[in-house]
């Protein structure tokens, strides 16, 4: 399996954040404007934590709050778990299964560098597998 890094390298360089100050609704927006499921919070380059669609769900919606006029430090995950640049993609999976979630950011030397998803995750399993069936056609047909 791969490293996370080239997974991550593969996608899109940019980093989608949202600082802790900015409402729910303004975290909405983003989120469905970049067609993602979660935002890293973050002050410059500090990891404060992740809003998902879970958090709003959970923490907004079943309550009746208005995402108007809550902040995303008030829902956010405070404690991320993030992968290194150097775990695999059968690491990463694991990991997400173990803590429940779909998102991870990628961390190196305490800067975030990517993010992976589930969906990223399974896209490139289901690549490698494609090679190795590929691989097994090509020595059965020798």
């Amino acid at each position: 399996m791969r490293p996370i890094k080239q997974v991550i390298a593969a996608k899109s360089r940019e980093i989608v954040s949202v600082k802790p100050t900015a409402t729910v609704y303004d975290a909405l927006k983003l989120m469905a404007d970049e067609d993602i499921g979660a935002l890293l919070v973050m002050e410059q380059d500090r990891l404060l934590g992740i809003f998902s669609e879970r958090d709003y769900a959970r923490r907004v919606a079943l309550e009746g709050k208005s995402s108007r006029d809550i902040l995303v430090k008030e829902i956010m995950t405070g404690r991320v778990v993030c992968l290194q640049p150097s775990q695999t993609v059968q690491e990463a999976m694991a990991l997400m299964t173990e803590v429940r979630c779909r998102h991870l950011p990628v961390v190196e030397d305490h800067k975030v560098i990517g993010v992976v998803s589930i969906g990223d995750l399974v896209k490139e399993i289901i690549s490698e597998q494609e090679f190795l069936i590929q691989q097994l056609e090509s020595y059965i047909m020798q």
